[in-house]
Parts: C-alpha cells; sequence; structure tokens
C-alpha cells in the first residue's frame, strides 16, 4: 500500500507450530521447513527454544552453516530468572551459545503471573526484562521482545503492563511484540490497545495473535492497522 511503512514477517512455525498435540519434527525436518521459509522471503524465522531438546540444538548447529538468503534465524527463550543475575542465568547462556543474529524473549505483563507465577515482585520483574535485553544487546544480537498475555494484563492493569514494556526499551530491545497468549482478544481490542501503546513507545511495535476463536488473522490487521511493522505467526 502506497505510503505504509514495511511490515516484517516473522514465523513461528518452528516453535509455536510444533507444539500441536502427537505433532513431531525431526531436526531435518525444521532444516528444510526453515529453508522453504526461507526461499518464501520470510524476513525472519524462529528455529526454538536452544537447549529444550536435542533436536533444536542440532537445528541451530546445522543452522549456523547455512548461508540464508532472506531470513534471520531467531532462538527462543525467556528473561533471566528472579533473583538472580543475568550473566549467570544457565538458559540466558544456551540463547548466546545458539549464534543466532536474532534473539527473541518473553516476559510477564500481566501482574498475576508476576506475584502468583513467578513469585517475584513487580520491580524484580521490570529489572528481569531490562536486563536481559541489555544483556543480549551488549552481545551485538537483534532482540525482539515478546510481551506474554499482554492483551489481558494491559485490561486488567493497564500502567503495569506499560511498564513490562518501558523496561523492554530501556534495555534496548529493538522491537517489543504484544502477544494476544489466550487468543480471546477481539479485533476491536486489539486495535485499540496497539494504538494506546504505539503512542507511547520509541521503538517499533509488534503482535503475536493465537487463533483461539478464529480471529488470529483479523487481530494481526487490526494491529498492523494501529501501527505494528512486525507480524508473528505460523504456517
Amino acid at each position: 500500500m502506497s505510503g505504509h511503512p514495511q511490515v516484517f514477517l516473522y514465523d513461528t512455525t518452528l516453535r509455536d507450530g510444533t507444539q500441536g498435540q502427537g505433532f513431531h519434527l525431526s531436526s531435518l525436518d525444521k532444516l528444510r521447513i526453515a529453508e522453504q521459509l526461507d526461499a518464501f522471503g520470510m524476513h525472519y524465522i524462529e528455529g526454538g527454544w536452544p537447549g529444550s531438546n536435542p533436536k533444536d540444538v542440532e537445528f541451530f548447529e546445522a543452522a549456523k552453516a547455512r548461508t540464508w538468503q532472506h531470513a534471520k534465524i531467531a532462538a527462543f527463550g525467556s528473561t533471566r530468572r528472579a533473583d538472580r543475575k543475568v550473566a549467570e542465568d544457565p538458559q540466558i547462556a544456551t540463547l548466546l551459545a545458539a549464534a543466532t543474529p536474532v534473539i527473541t524473549f518473553f516476559g510477564k505483563s500481566w501482574k498475576l503471573h508476576v506475584t502468583e507465577v513467578l513469585r517475584t515482585t513487580i520491580e524484580e520483574n521490570r529489572a528481569m526484562i531490562a536486563d536481559t535485553a541489555a544483556h543480549f544487546k551488549a552481545h551485538g544480537r537483534e532482540v525482539v521482545y515478546d510481551a506474554e498475555h499482554f492483551f489481558d494484563g494491559y485490561k486488567e492493569d493497564p500502567d503495569h503492563a506499560l511498564g513490562t514494556l518501558l523496561a523492554a526499551e530501556a534495555g534496548g530491545a529493538d522491537i517489543a511484540v504484544l502477544c494476544d497468549t489466550n487468543g480471546g482478544t477481539l479485533p476491536s481490542e486489539v486495535f485499540e490497545i496497539c494504538r494506546q501503546i504505539r503512542a507511547k513507545l520509541r521503538i517499533p511495535l509488534g503482535i503475536h495473535t493465537h487463533d483461539d476463536c478464529g480471529l488470529g488473522v483479523a487481530n494481526a490487521l487490526a494491529a498492523i492497522s494501529a501501527g505494528a511493522v512486525h507480524v508473528q505467526g505460523t504456517i
């Protein structure tokens, strides 16, 4: 569309797409799918969670040895653990060891998850997000921050949810991705929330929708209409 900024496509097939019941991919399967996604012209390909299983380790080892024509390969993981220095967190080390140009990590947007799942403070949760982004940037990576359960968290406590995005921005994240992890947000809500967030962030905005209500595509398009320039999805 004339005058519209470029939208970057980020494929999560090799992680989100493998979570269906009874669905399994070998490391070679994952490599062949990645090659086809690259040939298609995908901008980013998320390869999986390094260290979570031997297949993902094999995939990232093989991906290092290949020249990708279009796509950047991304490794996926989480923030550092609560009350642990980022440089001493083994999970953070495995993400760096994957040697991908892009690292995508998720953090908690919903206050309920901070207090009841992580069992930590609001301040520590924000520090976990900022520290993790800064650590990956210090190692020369492009950093994508996935704000897990963002829409649920924002509807319950907008200031808290926004604060987690600002922590990622302060840490140097290159983009903040709003995730509709439960898949229960309506397109009108996605548009309005993305519009509000877009006005408060300096870094670009992304969207990650789930299709539980059959609205995954509609919600992604609504986010683009509100200014998102990075769209995550799975074939």
